[in-house]
């Protein structure tokens, strides 16, 4: 059976992308007479409130967007975590990271094409005497090999990653001893039996690491399906931060139905948009129409 996935980051409302994510991954599993299953992820203390779970599912139920099981909440699941860890740090593949953010740009390391920085490898050969010469606490990197990692996702096609020169060692657990999404999330998966993921472009890039773990803590990674984000008329990313057509904004402004048969439009499933439930759509879903590239939305038809 088909088992996937809402996990939403209770750090604000869900915006209109967060809606677009959500609704594409039910109606998959929903098409496929599959499970899903609702996980918070909380992981950082300082942006997650427990007012936003509330809101989530909340949301989620105004949309018709149900779900078969909730997952435990990740800062509930510290001890899954750490027994992963251990596991890893018993291959010997872990390692404490003393560098700063400032460290890592002075040290000119290459830059991903989004930004994100490539790890030199500055900690990873320190001897145990320079170690306990350090004072602050560390991360924890997972060691990569010199390896390429390839996939095919549902909607991108063929993706290839070397680890070494692509991504880097990565971190597992934050300094302040938080574990990363990059392990919690493929625990959980494992743990949740998930089979399906789906979720955001954006994210396409922490499949091949989140396929090595699968791969180190002997599991099977889930089919993927990274769909296309929606943009903001200037090219930008919708943003929680900068409440960017919100549900609570979206539900003054138009009913369930209203905004999901907009979606359902921008999504290939409807000619052209018009009401309709998420119950509804189900019969119209096939990841054969959904687009794979980004699409530019005007805020002004969801007002």
């Amino acid at each position: 059976m088909v088992v996937g996935r809402f996990a939403p980051s209770p750090s604000g409302r869900m915006h209109l992308g967060n809606v677009w994510s959500a609704l594409l991954a039910w109606l998959s599993v929903r098409s496929q007479n599959g499970e899903m299953v609702l996980r918070l992820e909380d992981l950082d203390p300082d942006r997650c409130r427990p007012a936003y779970c509330d809101q989530l599912k909340d949301d989620l139920q105004w949309l018709g967007l149900d779900w078969d099981r909730e997952q435990t909440r990740q800062s509930q699941r510290t001890d899954a975590y750490a027994a992963s860890f251990s596991k890893l740090e018993s291959m010997g593949l872990v390692y404490p990271c003393y560098c700063s953010r400032a460290d890592l740009h002075a040290a000119n390391a290459p830059h991903a094409s989004d930004g994100r920085l490539l790890y030199a490898g500055t900690c990873r050969h320190l001897t145990e005497q320079q170690r306990r010469e350090k004072t602050k606490a560390p991360a924890w990197r997972l060691m990569v090999p010199d390896e390429t990692i390839t996939f095919t996702d549902g909607l991108q096609g063929t993706i290839s990653e070397n680890l070494a020169a692509d991504c880097g060692d990565f971190i597992i657990r934050r300094a302040d001893g938080v574990y990363a999404y990059q392990l919690a999330v493929v625990v959980d998966d494992l743990e949740g039996g998930i089979t399906e993921v789906v979720r955001g472009r954006d994210l396409l890039d922490s499949t091949p690491r989140q396929r090595y773990l699968y791969r180190l803590l002997e599991g099977t990674p889930p089919a993927t399906y990274h769909v296309p984000l929606l943009l903001a008329a200037d090219g930008r990313r919708l943003s929680k931060r900068e409440r960017d057509l919100d549900l609570g904004i979206l539900r003054q402004t138009m009913t369930a139905e209203a905004l999901l048969g907009r979606l359902a439009s921008l999504a290939g499933l409807l000619d052209r948009p018009e009401p309709v439930s998420a119950g509804e759509l189900v019969r119209y879903f096939h990841w054969n129409r959904v687009p794979s590239r980004d699409i530019f939305v005007d805020f002004g038809d969801f007002c």
